[in-house]
Parts: structure tokens; sequence; C-alpha cells
């Protein structure tokens, strides 16, 4: 997706936005001062993410509402996944924990979270084994089959039912990580596809 920059007409100094005056007054380079002050994220007002109440790998009852404050990183996926989801995530959280070595207390203010869309098969405990094998702190959910479905409409996820298999029926689905702001707005897809350098440097472009 690409990202739009927003341009400012000024007429002579009067029109000059504030922030941009301000590095001028700094003397600071000036290309640095335009990609800071008309920068915006990519997902800015598209209309993903909402509230849902899913459970934990315990058991217990997580709802949207409890992440109020944290920057959020979300992938819906399922356990049984051949290969699309374990790549996926393993790019994700290797990103991520990159990002935690570089920028520890900036990750501290960041949740992953892996939602199945499988819930037949995905019960607490095996998406908890799931999600532990790729750190500690990768949070597993899920729900009921009508849980999960409005969770996945929330965040604008794809998801079905697909082939079966001698190893058991595959899941068609979205393949989105999403970074979501401290109150729940979505700011960015991850870039999983370009491997953990580029999540850890998209986490560090907007994280703060």
């Amino acid at each position: 997706m690409n990202r739009h920059a927003m341009t400012y007409r000024k007429s002579r100094f009067a029109r000059i936005p504030f922030a941009l005056a301000a590095c001028l007054a700094l003397s600071m380079p000036l290309a640095a001062c335009q990609q800071q002050q008309t920068e915006q994220p990519p997902l800015e007002g598209a209309a993903i993410g909402g509230p849902f109440t899913l459970v934990n790998k315990n058991g217990k009852t997580v709802t949207w509402a409890q992440f109020k404050g944290e920057w959020r990183i979300v992938y819906f996926g399922y356990t049984f996944c051949p290969d699309a989801c374990p790549l996926d995530v393993q790019a994700m959280m290797r990103g991520f924990n990159l990002f935690t070595k570089a920028h520890p207390d900036l990750a501290a203010k960041v949740q992953p979270i892996f939602i199945s869309i499988d819930p037949a098969r995905d019960t607490p405990e095996v998406v908890g084994e799931w999600t532990g094998a790729f750190g500690p702190r990768l949070m597993g959910l899920t729900g009921t089959p009508k849980q999960v479905n409005k969770a996945a409409d929330a965040f604008a996820v794809y998801h079905k039912r697909g082939a079966d298999t001698a190893g058991g029926y595959l899941m068609d689905h979205s393949r989105i990580s999403y970074l979501m702001d401290p109150d729940g707005k979505p700011i960015a897809m991850l870039p999983t596809d370009k491997g953990p350098d580029a999540v850890a440097a998209e986490l560090a472009k907007w994280v703060q």
C-alpha cells in the first residue's frame, strides 16, 4: 500500500506550517522537516479494528478494550496451517524481537496478538502451545465461531474453510499483520513478506 504524503500550499511565510517554521528556526535539514511533517500512517482512517470478546490459553475472557493504551500487532491465522501462518508469525515475532533489542522501552508498550480463525480445532490449549513456540510475548486468542467471526469481520479479515487433505482441512484466509495504535486505530501493515528486518524497521517508524 502506497503512503500518500500531504502537501502544503504556502503563501510567503504566513502559511508555513508551525512545525516546519520551527525546523527552519533551529536550522534543521529541510528534507527531514518535510518528512516529519507530511508523512501519515498508510492505514489512517481505514475501517479496521473493533470490539471483540475472545479467550486466551487459560480460557480467560479477553476483550479488545483491555488493550487500551497499548500498541498492538494483530494477525489472524490457524495453528494447523502448514506453511503461511508459521512463516508470517515467525517473521513478525523475529522482527518484534529485533525491535525489542533496539528499543526495549518502546517494545514494552506493544502487544503481539494471534487470533485463530479455526475455533473448531484451535482450543485455548492448542493456541497457547502454538503461540508459545514463537516466544512468551505472543498472545494467542480463540473463541466460539460467532466470537471469531465478529473479530475477523471487525478487522476485514477473509476466512473460509478450504480443501480437505489427508492431514485435515485447510483454511483460506487473509495474511495481514496489522499494527494498531494505543487507541485501537489502524496504523500500518507490517511487511512480514520482506523479513524480520523490515518488520523491525516498520515498528521503529511508527511506535512512539
